[in-house]
């Protein structure tokens, strides 16, 4: 029997904080008669599970969750589209959040046959990854894009620091946003994980309807080869770091056709990705 897609709410801004998280009382060292507060950023267990069948445990931001869920099923592998999600249902005890996902028979099917070829599961990218060849999969080459003008970077950490709304109360988050091709910084979602960050952004991006590819996404945090696959599969165009990439990811990044490019703290951005010949070329062109 057929069932109709998920359908995501309508479009909001991105999440601001209903709190900001628990107020902690510190001292300086050294100095213990230096005593203030501090916001620190929240931290929950969440526990995914596919069609009844638990599938990982791990530890989030409890913001933009739905998000989450459908970007880390779409660059999991989990789904190909976000039209084979068909509901989410979240619930709270405590700390922990429980997420019921609904998805397509040949998903769950998929799930199954992956289950049945991991040793287990992890929130931190890679690890606890077996096979060798679901750390290194074999990823779609990306049509080629065009690199963005350098003036769509200008202030971009600047920009960040702005969009990042709950980083501004506790820090301690990463970041990853989306800025559309007329320059406009449109999306940023925040998490304790990296990975986690990314994957909301990309969930926004399918549930917003968004392009990934025209544009760019940019990641606050170093930039290693599992957020190369993440970005490879939802489709993006250009990512661009705040922090050096690894030799791996540049790799990867080039034999995708992903822009990859990182922007330095005070020199001009570096281009990885095409390599610097064909970037040099294209831009001349």
């Amino acid at each position: 029997m057929s069932r109709a897609a998920f359908t995501p709410p309508a479009a909001q801004a991105p999440d601001a904080p209903t709190h900001a998280g628990e107020v902690y009382a510190y001292a300086e060292l050294g100095t213990s008669s230096v005593v203030a507060d501090a916001v620190l950023a929240e931290e929950c267990a969440l526990a995914i599970s596919y069609n009844g069948i638990s599938h990982a445990v791990m530890m989030v931001s409890p913001s933009a969750v739905e998000d989450f869920i459908a970007g880390f099923s779409l660059s999991g592998g989990l789904v190909d589209s976000i039209d084979e999600i068909y509901d989410i249902r979240l619930t709270r005890s405590g700390a922990a959040l429980n997420a019921e996902v609904d998805i397509s028979n040949r998903a769950f099917w998929a799930l199954k046959q992956q289950r049945r070829q991991l040793a287990g599961t992890s929130g931190c990218g890679l690890c606890g990854v077996e096979a060798l060849e679901q750390a290194l999969p074999k990823l779609a080459v990306l049509p080629t894009h065009a690199l963005p003008p350098p003036a769509h970077l200008h202030a971009l950490r600047d920009r960040l620091t702005e969009a990042q709304r709950l980083a501004r109360h506790s820090g301690a988050l990463h970041a990853a946003a989306f800025v559309d091709g007329s320059g406009e910084l449109r999306l940023c979602r925040e998490d304790i994980g990296r990975h986690n960050a990314l994957d909301k952004l990309i969930g926004a991006l399918l549930r917003e309807q968004l392009q990934p590819c025209q544009g760019f996404a940019v990641v606050t945090s170093r930039c290693s080869l599992e957020l190369i696959h993440k970005a490879v599969r939802a489709g993006i165009g250009t990512l661009v770091s705040l922090s050096a990439p690894t030799d791996l990811a540049t790799d990867w990044a080039r034999r995708h056709c992903l822009n990859l490019i990182h922007l330095p703290h005070r020199s001009a951005p570096r281009v990885y990705s095409p390599a610097p010949l064909q970037a040099k070329t294209e831009t001349s062109q």
